[in-house]
């Protein structure tokens, strides 16, 4: 689908202006820095000072432009991540996934920035067809990127519902690792009781398991539960499915 020349000419501003903050807040941080360690080095006659006492005399008299500088990191690593949602917003996830290294270099705890660069990846990975019917590295790359991000995701924040999901969806729709999405989903609808889509993750990964009764009562619970028509069609289809396998 191509993108609109009006739309992309508003990406390229918003993404100038976004990256013109950066530039000129690193550029005050960075003379400010060196401002800074000069007056230090200052304070003890050429060289830094030698004792504790020293150090902390130093810092103290110069506390207002440190905290002005970590205000300055912080505002940089907003503007990263403000930057990579709207380029994903516009489906650029190449761009994105390098706007985010960015801001996971600022903000490193930041479990939504480990999240998306997980969505990111596996989106692009996507793209990498294998045509030739060899190996693709960049794929498995990116692949290894994505489930790296939403583990890394989960790590900082375990009741985080998305990259849960997607892990789960990773695992059982592209890596072909159903067995490692069943405790994700389950997990997930711990939290998120009736939530259909999750419902049927889990259903095709018992189903790729070979646990055949277990798929068939999820896709059972999903028909009572969906409100959605197509999807309680869906659920209906893979029933049947399912329990041919069953029954022959």
């Amino acid at each position: 689908m191509k993108i609109k020349k009006e739309v992309l000419v508003g990406l390229t501003v918003i993404g100038i202006i976004i990256i013109g903050f950066i530039v000129l807040i690193n550029f005050q941080a960075n003379k400010g820095r060196r401002e800074l360690a000069s007056r230090i080095i200052s304070l003890g006659n050429g060289g830094p000072p030698e004792t504790i006492e020293g150090l902390k005399e130093a810092i103290t008299a110069y506390e207002k432009q440190i905290e002005l500088y970590v205000k300055d990191a912080a505002q940089t690593g907003v503007y990263w991540k403000i930057l990579a949602t709207r380029l994903q917003e516009k489906g650029l996830h190449n761009e994105a996934l390098e706007a985010l290294e960015h801001a996971i270099y600022y903000n490193p705890e930041d479990a939504v920035l480990h999240y998306l660069t997980g969505l990111s990846a596996a989106i692009v990975a996507k793209t990498h067809h294998n045509f030739t019917g060899i190996e693709n590295p960049e794929r498995d790359r990116l692949y290894a990127l994505a489930e790296e991000a939403y583990l890394s995701s989960l790590k900082i924040d375990e009741k985080y519902l998305r990259p849960r999901y997607a892990l789960g969806v990773l695992y059982v729709f592209e890596l072909d690792r159903p067995q490692d999405a069943i405790p994700l989903m389950e997990r997930y609808l711990d939290f998120s009781t009736n939530d259909v889509d999750a419902m049927f993750v889990l259903a095709r990964a018992c189903f790729e398991v070979s646990d055949m009764e277990r798929s068939l009562a999820l896709y059972d619970m999903i028909i009572s539960v969906a409100r959605d028509e197509d999807k309680r069609r869906e659920a209906q289809n893979n029933r049947q499915v399912v329990m041919g396998r069953l029954y022959g």
